[in-house]
């Protein structure tokens, strides 16, 4: 087909969205060229690649699967990224004697466990079951552990380099990574028997190293926060003989502790199980919609419909963010990816810069509750409570609704108060040209059907991914060969986040699934709220909150649910509403003070102060803080329920969500008080609960309201009714 028609199609003012989703280049991402580069490219191809025909051609044992990604991440994640922030011009590049001395050492030891588990592998010499304590041990176990920690230590003392160079250290911690992983691969088969009993020393030396170089990847690609959480749970699991109550336990022996939590109870347990398929699965969708130009289709269809409206840009964000938010998988990512253009458009209008970084922060958190990916959540929600996909898109409709649209009318209320306007229509696109378009909605068309047509999660993406692929031959912006290659290999770096967290996390679910910690957690949640399922859900809700604001939304909610699930649904509340509930929370942790990551990000584009920031972000989403509560008292909000009840709970809902902003924002027909906003927030919480006597008292407030500001009552008016 000619691009003619497609190219004539096309308004300049598209250019609007023009590198919207494009790759952002983190502080400490280093970017290689030339024969490096090239290399480099390859191997990311390589590791997407291997995820995509195993899943859908040739299966592969599911030990050897999840240690291939976890390894294979590790190896790039530490090719790609530095300990400390790179520069892009010459910085110092000298080498210290200390720093020489602690490259030369480590990287000597890590080869020689190389070439031991080597050995091993290709003389079937491996550390059997009843093998000597002493077997391979010096060269191996011992070698693995202290180059790991000698060349770590260099990779610390780096001074900051150029971007484009490459780091000796970083590529031994890479080597270090795959010599864990042969290893354990090599082993599984022994492993999977004597992890949990006797482990061999070299079983928990190849463990430790490995938990280590997670941990400081995790560090590199999500901070500080998770690697402290596991370090708690890590030492939890030496100290509980001398801890009180819940928190007691008999305690382990090291080899037993750290082989344990190299296995499928652990790191390559649910949250690798998830990593390994739903998240770099829907990963390298977004990577071929962003490769195939359709992301920016999204940002400019969103423009042509909201960007004239007041506030334009504020609606816009919402929308965009919402569309790119549920293909995602994590909020931070959105923020920079969209908010980088939807942020300063924002400003432009008379936004304050908090307020455009607050609502890009809501806007785009939002978008993991939103049907039908929910940026990965529900795939994840149906891997770990066995409840139908199809089921579960179902029930996160009106809630992701009436969140959607209360930041709508968050946006609308505060460009009221301040007399906004949109963005000139002749600077927007045009509507008509893009409509034409609309067949690049295709491929998210083809996930929602194939899914529902009782397709499988992987088989549907796949579909999905090719369709995107296909619908830009209709385009100026063809995938070809040269294209899927770049998606695939952006996807990669896209997934190594989630692959460290999904990992660290795991190590968090090994050690409550070793000490029984969970089920005691479980009892002491039931303790401590007695028989009030309303305190067991505030306590959950803080905890999910807590472990949120740690690590992106994926993991959170998969060790909270771990956590704080089981002991919902022994009280009584129903698994789905248990589930929901708790990824609520882990979700809008996101903008929730003190630690918001959202928040954050968006604040650093905005320049903006990033705790007013995420104060107002949790404003702006105040919604979500509700919602679960709502459905948690009236299982209709999940869908669940005759018809004319959803539909009552909808219709009410919405009302009271609408009242909820204008008690936010301060504007219902007009400016109100202070005393006024309480009493429309209370109606509003009224209405949406969703019951008839609590609609009328909203409904009555509302009407109140309404008089007040019509001048109908006021002091004298009700004295003189009062005589």
């Amino acid at each position: 087909m000619s691009s003619t028609p497609a190219q004539s199609d096309i308004d300049p003012n598209e250019s609007l969205a023009e590198g919207v989703d494009r790759e952002v280049i983190a502080v400490n991402q280093r970017v290689f060229t030339g024969s490096l580069g090239f290399a480099i490219a390859t191997l990311c191809i390589l590791y997407t690649s291997f995820h995509l025909v195993s899943m859908n051609l040739y299966p592969i044992e599911t030990w050897i699967y999840r240690l291939s990604h976890v390894a294979g991440g590790l190896a790039l994640g530490f090719l790609l990224f530095s300990s400390r922030i790179v520069s892009d011009g010459s910085g110092d590049e000298s080498y210290s004697m200390a720093e020489r001395l602690l490259t030369w050492l480590g990287g000597a030891l890590i080869l020689l466990a190389l070439g031991q588990v080597m050995a091993m592998l290709v003389l079937n010499d491996r550390v059997v079951t009843g093998a000597p304590a002493g077997k391979h041990l010096y060269s191996f176990g011992y070698a693995l552990i202290a180059g790991t920690v000698l060349t770590l230590i260099a990779s610390w003392m780096a001074p900051s380099r150029d971007r484009a160079r490459f780091a000796p250290a970083d590529a031994l911690l890479a080597l270090a990574a795959i010599v864990v992983g042969a290893y354990i691969i090599g082993h599984a088969e022994f492993l999977r028997i004597r992890a949990q009993v006797f482990p061999h020393p070299n079983d928990m030396w190849a463990s430790v190293a490995g938990i280590i170089l997670i941990l400081e990847l995790t560090r590199r690609l999500a901070g500080l926060a998770l690697v402290i959480i596991v370090a708690v749970f890590v030492v939890y699991g030496f100290v509980g003989p001398w801890l009180p109550g819940v928190l007691f336990h008999k305690g382990y022996d090291p080899a037993r502790f750290f082989a344990f939590i190299y296995t499928d109870n652990g790191v390559l347990g649910p949250t690798t199980a998830i990593s390994s398929t739903y998240i770099i699965l829907f990963i390298t969708f977004a990577a071929f919609l962003q490769a195939s130009r359709v992301g920016e289709y999204f940002v400019n269809f969103a423009f042509a419909g909201a960007g004239g409206a007041r506030g334009g840009p504020a609606k816009v964000a919402v929308f965009a963010s919402a569309l790119m938010g549920m293909i995602n998988g994590t909020s931070a990512g959105n923020v920079v990816s969209t908010g980088s253009l939807t942020i300063p458009l924002m400003k432009k209008v008379g936004y304050k810069p908090q307020t455009a970084a607050s609502v890009e922060a809501a806007a785009s958190s939002g978008g993991q509750i939103l049907p039908p990916i929910m940026g990965a959540g529900a795939f994840i929600m149906a891997e770990i409570t066995g409840i139908p996909y199809r089921d579960i898109v179902i029930a996160a409709i009106i809630p992701a609704v009436l969140y959607f649209t209360s930041v709508y009318f968050m946006v609308d209320k505060e460009a009221l108060k301040k007399g906004m306007q949109g963005l000139p229509r002749d600077q927007l696109p045009k509507f008509g040209a893009l409509a034409r378009r609309a067949f690049l909605f295709i491929p998210i068309i083809i996930l929602i059907g194939a899914l529902f047509m009782g397709y499988s999660v992987i088989r549907a993406g796949t579909l999905a991914m090719g369709a995107a692929a296909v619908v830009s031959w209709l385009t100026p912006h063809k995938m070809l060969v040269k294209e899927v290659l770049y998606a695939l290999e952006i996807a990669a770096r896209m997934s190594l986040q989630l692959v460290a967290v999904c990992a660290a996390a795991g190590v968090i679910v090994g050690v409550i699934a070793l000490t029984g910690v969970g089920t005691r957690f479980s009892s002491m949640l039931l303790g401590l709220a007695g028989q009030s399922q309303l305190l067991a859900l505030i306590f959950a809700m803080l905890v999910a909150i807590i472990l949120g604001m740690g690590m992106p939304t994926t993991a959170a909610y998969a060790v909270a649910a771990a956590v704080i699930a089981p002991g919902l649904i022994r009280m009584g509340i129903e698994p789905l509403t248990a589930h929901f509930f708790i990824f609520y929370y882990a979700v809008m942790s996101a903008i929730t003070p003190p630690v918001a990551l959202a928040a954050y990000a968006g604040a650093a584009i905005a320049q903006s102060d990033p705790m007013r920031t995420s104060v107002e972000s949790f404003k702006i989403g105040l919604a979500a803080f509700i919602v679960p509560f709502i459905f948690f008292y009236n299982n209709a909000m999940l869908m669940q329920g005759g018809v004319f009840e959803i539909l009552h709970v909808f219709l009410t809902a919405m009302l009271g969500i609408y009242l909820l902003a204008s008690g936010v924002q301060g504007w219902l027909f007009g400016r109100i008080g202070w005393v006024l906003r309480i009493v429309t927030m209370v109606a509003a919480i009224s209405m949406i609960a969703a019951g008839w006597t609590s609609d009328l008292i909203g409904l009555g407030v509302a009407a109140l309201v309404f008089f007040i500001q019509r001048g109908v009552l006021t002091a004298k008016t009700v004295a003189r009714g009062a005589d």
